[in-house]
C-alpha cells in the first residue's frame, strides 16, 4: 500500500476535478495558453494595492535583534491590535487583541478552529453549494460535514438548517460573499440563524457556534454589505485572508477572531492558540504579520471585479444562460443546460473553456465560472458559451 485508504477515497472524489485540470493543462500545451480561456480557478488576476509593495519592502529592510526570531504562536502583539481595532470598526462590537489568533491564511484558521472544537463524530452543518475542501478539512479532526439545501437564489434556508441539527451537531458554517455562487447572507436571515441557534442548542443542551468564512468579505458590489455576525449571534467565530482583498493568495496570511461575548471565549482562545501550533503552523508567517499591520481596511478596487461580472452575465443572459447575479467575490454559478453538470463542462471545454462541475460544490446541476480574469478572456470566451448552449 502507498497512501491510506482513507486518502485513496479523497483522490477518487476529487479525480473528475483532478483530471479536468489536467485535460486543461493538455488543451493549453496544444492549442497555446493565450487560445484557452480558463475560468477554472479563483486566482486573483488584479494586482495588489500600490501600498503593499511599499509596506512590503520597508518591512524587508527592517532589522533589530530579535527581529526573526520565534513568536507567539498567536500572533505579534501589535500585528494583532491593529486587526481587533480594525475588527471592532468592522463589526460594530469592541474586539481586543486577545481574541485574534493570526494564522496561515482562511483555511488555516479554519482547521484551528474544527481542531479545537470538534469531538469524534461531531458534524459541522454547512448550507450547499459550499467551498469543496470544508469535507477534508471537517474530516482531518474526526468530524462529519452535513450539508443543506439552500433556496432557489442560494440564500439560507433556516427550515432545512433547523432540520439537520442533532445532540451531535457542533456547529454552522457558513460562507459570505459565497464560493460558488457569490450570494452574500443578509443581516435577516442571520439574525433569524443566530436565534435558531440559541434555540436548539438548548434543546440539544450544547452551545452551537457559528463559523463565519470572510475571504470576500470586501469583494462586493453595488454597495452591498456584509452583516456583522459579531452582532447576530454571541456564540460565533470569524476567519478570513488577505488573498482576495490584496490579492496576495500566495502568501497564506488570514486570521480568526472569537465573539467577545462568547460564553466559552477563553476556553476557546486557549484550544486554539494550541491547535495553530500543534498542527503544524506554528505561527502565522513573520513578514506577512508585519505587513498587513500598516494595511487595515486596504482593498483592490472591487469595482473592477463588477465590470467584469457584468460583462460576463450580459454576454451570458444573451446566450440564454440561467443564474442568481452575484452580489460578491468573482464566481458566476450558472445552471448547466443538461442534468450532467460533468458532461456540460466536458462539452465546454471542446471550446477550449474550462469551467468547474457545480457537483463539486454539492450542487450538480451547475457549473462554476471564475470570472476573475482579463475582460479580453471574457469576450473571445462568449461565442464558445453560446455554441455549447445551442449544440446541446
Amino acid at each position: 500500500m502507498t497512501v491510506a485508504e482513507k486518502i485513496k477515497t479523497f483522490q477518487d472524489r476529487s479525480s473528475w476535478i483532478r483530471k479536468m485540470f489536467e485535460e486543461g493543462a493538455q488543451l493549453k500545451a496544444k492549442h497555446g495558453a493565450d487560445h484557452v480561456f480558463d475560468f477554472s480557478l479563483g486566482n486573483p488576476n488584479l494586482e495588489p494595492p500600490a501600498r503593499f509593495k511599499e509596506v512590503l519592502i520597508e518591512v524587508a529592510k527592517a532589522s533589530g535583534t530579535g527581529y526573526h526570531s520565534y513568536m507567539p504562536n498567536i500572533g505579534y502583539p501589535s500585528v494583532r491590535q491593529a486587526v481587533a481595532e480594525f475588527l471592532s470598526k468592522e463589526q460594530g462590537v469592541p474586539v481586543t487583541a486577545n481574541e485574534v489568533i493570526m494564522t496561515c491564511g482562511a483555511a488555516g484558521a479554519l482547521n484551528v478552529i474544527l481542531k479545537a472544537i470538534i469531538g469524534p463524530g461531531d458534524e459541522v452543518i454547512t448550507p450547499a453549494p459550499y467551498f469543496v475542501e470544508y469535507g477534508f478539512y471537517v474530516d482531518n479532526h474526526g468530524g462529519v460535514l452535513k450539508t443543506v439545501p439552500t433556496r432557489p437564489d442560494f440564500t439560507l434556508d433556516l427550515e432545512a438548517i433547523q432540520a439537520a441539527i442533532t445532540p451531535s451537531t457542533t456547529a454552522v458554517l457558513i460562507n459570505s460573499p459565497n464560493n460558488p455562487t457569490g450570494q452574500i447572507y443578509d443581516e435577516e436571515s442571520l439574525m433569524g440563524l443566530g436565534a435558531l441557534l440559541l434555540e436548539e442548542g438548548r434543546r440539544v443542551n450544547r452551545t452551537l457556534y457559528l463559523i463565519s468564512d470572510e475571504p470576500y468579505r470586501k469583494i462586493t458590489f453595488e454597495g452591498v454589505k456584509v452583516p456583522s455576525i459579531f452582532s447576530c449571534y454571541a456564540e460565533s467565530m470569524i476567519v478570513t485572508s488577505y488573498s482576495k482583498d490584496l490579492s496576495i493568495p500566495g502568501e497564506r496570511i488570514g486570521f480568526l477572531t472569537v465573539n467577545p461575548q462568547a460564553t466559552y471565549k477563553e476556553d476557546l482562545l486557549a484550544g486554539m492558540a494550541l491547535a495553530n501550533r500543534i498542527l503544524g503552523y506554528v505561527n502565522a508567517p513573520a513578514l506577512m504579520q508585519r505587513t498587513i499591520q500598516s494595511l487595515q481596511g486596504v482593498s483592490v478596487d472591487a469595482t473592477i471585479y463588477q465590470k467584469k461580472r457584468d460583462l460576463l452575465c450580459d454576454g451570458l443572459s444573451e446566450c440564454g444562460y440561467e443564474y442568481v447575479k452575484p452580489k460578491g467575490a468573482f464566481y458566476l454559478f450558472p445552471k448547466t443546460a443538461v442534468p450532467d453538470d460533468v458532461a456540460f463542462v466536458k462539452a465546454l471545454q471542446e471550446e477550449l473553456i474550462l469551467t468547474v462541475p457545480g457537483s463539486g460544490f454539492g450542487a450538480p446541476g451547475y457549473f462554476r465560472i471564475a470570472f476573475c480574469v482579463d475582460d479580453d478572456t471574457i469576450i473571445r470566451a462568449l461565442p464558445g458559451f453560446k455554441r455549447v448552449l445551442k449544440r446541446i
